[in-house]
């Protein structure tokens, strides 16, 4: 990384110490999202409390994280991202060191949900880095931040299981906690608060409803497994969610300040821009449920391969070191075509790298191949996601509508999770295993559920029509107009139809 110093609005800002601290704490951020996981079993014996219990260290978490996102990404929009950066980083290394030193579920449930409540870390980072950097490098930087979430969740998975091993789970949080205190010390001291701003008032109201929305539609899918899909509180929770979902679309139409402007929503390149970061939320928490758990199953079974967690973990290094190339590259694609062809491409890859595991899952290198092809996959979608949204939005607007997709992503991968866990459940053995079927029926479901996300980039508009709509609604620092790869259309009605 270039550790160059830039000159931006009279200010001189060093591009290259910028991005490795908010690449730090993004990546502190997205390795505690996943590392907690695979050492649910051991935390709970630890503390003396069942694995469904436990399950409540991930499920405060994935709450707070889905509440708490889109009202710091607009606060950044409002009153600068500095300065909310700055308390986002603070609350995830307090929920951090809180963490470590928990004796009991009660104070880690209270650090999980303090460390869920810095999600607005990426919409925050996209936005600082928007404001911040001169535009030829924005491309390739956010493609970089984006591709860092997938990175810090793939690595999470991995290194859970030689933490846990070799020393114990507080260490699963005071290795995250030095990476923090770098970024935090790093924001503090070296980023200065961008002049881009909303001024506004927080929309209360709006706040409320979608809080309420987001906790039930989240506990009640995340929690479907263990109640029952038909309990009554899993229907109701989710019927209460998409009624109050439907109840702030109507708040927010109506209200001056909007906790989150519908008008965006309503463009082409923003909403299919978060149904693709819905899927794909889906499929890579589907993999990193479906490909450990088959790794670990014993060999006996004529179709498990007998690994520990700790070498099941090492199987998704590929996968990683995939989303570690592929996110910058990205990012020099959007830059040169725009950014429907990466993201087109790496929905391609993820429905390739399911489908192959679903025809045959029996080698080791059909499991490695199909993580190849999911780093690669995802490293191009979601830097190319995140690249599409600020190309949409005005620079004034970007946490909030960068919050969405967040957002987006975070629902997706819950239902990922609990669809993948109850096909899993539902094809056993009668000594309690997945069947070989289970992971056929799950690989498959994925591979479906990704063509989904072919289809919406497929429904991003093209480069002309990205740049007239970005010019017609305020975008002030639009990159020059790629040329618009002229397969990648889907039809449209009439000649001259606007998205």
């Amino acid at each position: 990384m270039s550790h160059v110093i830039e000159q931006t609005g009279g200010r001189r800002v060093n591009g290259g110490l910028l991005v490795l601290y908010l690449s730090l704490g993004g990546l502190a951020y997205a390795v505690l999202q996943s590392l907690v996981s695979p050492a649910l079993a051991t935390i709970g014996r630890d503390l003396g409390v069942s694995t469904g219990d436990a399950s409540w260290i991930v499920t405060a978490y994935l709450l707070s994280a889905s509440v708490l996102t889109p009202v710091l990404g607009r606060l950044g929009d409002m009153v600068g991202k500095r300065k909310v950066l700055i308390g986002v980083l603070a609350l995830l290394g307090a929920g951090t060191l809180l963490a470590a030193l928990a004796p009991n579920l009660t104070v880690l449930i209270v650090a999980r949900v303090l460390q869920g409540a810095s999600g607005a870390i990426l919409p925050l980072s996209i936005g600082a880095v928007r404001d911040e950097l001169p535009r030829e490098r924005v491309s390739v930087v956010v493609g970089l931040l984006s591709a860092i979430f997938g990175i810090g969740a793939g690595i999470g998975i991995v290194a859970a299981g030689p933490i846990v091993e070799n020393l114990s789970w507080h260490w699963l949080f005071w290795l995250p906690l030095v990476l923090i205190a770098i970024a935090l010390l790093g924001v503090v001291f070296g980023m200065k608060e961008s002049p881009a701003r909303t001024p506004g008032r927080l929309d209360v109201l709006g706040t409320s409803i979608l809080s309420v929305a987001l906790v039930a539609l989240l506990l009640g899918v995340s929690k479907g497994q263990a109640w029952g899909w038909g309990d009554g509180k899993t229907l109701g929770l989710i019927a209460l969610g998409v009624v109050a979902l439907a109840g702030f679309v109507f708040v927010e139409l109506r209200v001056r300040e909007p906790l989150i402007d519908m008008r965006l929503m309503k463009r082409r390149g923003v909403w299919a821009t978060d149904l693709v970061a819905l899927i794909l939320g889906f499929a890579m928490f589907g993999t990193f449920l479906l490909v450990p758990t088959l790794l670990q199953l014993p060999e006996a079974t004529g179709y498990g391969f007998g690994k520990s967690v700790t070498e099941a973990g090492f199987f998704l290094l590929p996968t990683v070191a995939m989303m570690v190339v592929c996110g910058p590259i990205a990012g020099i694609l959007v830059r040169r075509v725009g950014p429907k062809l990466p993201m087109f491409a790496g929905v391609v890859l993820v429905v390739a790298a399911f489908a192959l595991p679903a025809v045959a899952h029996g080698e080791a290198w059909q499991v490695l191949l199909s993580g190849v092809l999911t780093g690669a996959g995802i490293g191009l979608a979601f830097s190319a996601m995140s690249n599409a949204i600020i190309e949409a939005v005005p620079a004034g607007q970007t946490g909030e509508a960068t919050s969405v997709n967040a957002i987006a992503r975070t629902i997706g991968s819950s239902i990922g999770t609990a669809v993948v866990a109850a096909v899993i459940t539902s094809n056993t053995t009668p000594q309690g295993l997945p069947t070989d079927d289970a992971f056929t029926y799950g690989f498959w479901v994925c591979a479906g559920v990704a063509v989904l996300a072919i289809v919406a980039a497929l429904a991003l508009p093209s480069a002309h029509r990205r740049h007239e709509e970005a010019v017609a609604t305020g975008v002030e620092d639009l990159p020059p107009e790629p040329p618009e790869p002229p397969e990648l259309h889907l039809p449209q009605v009439g000649a001259h139809s606007r998205s």
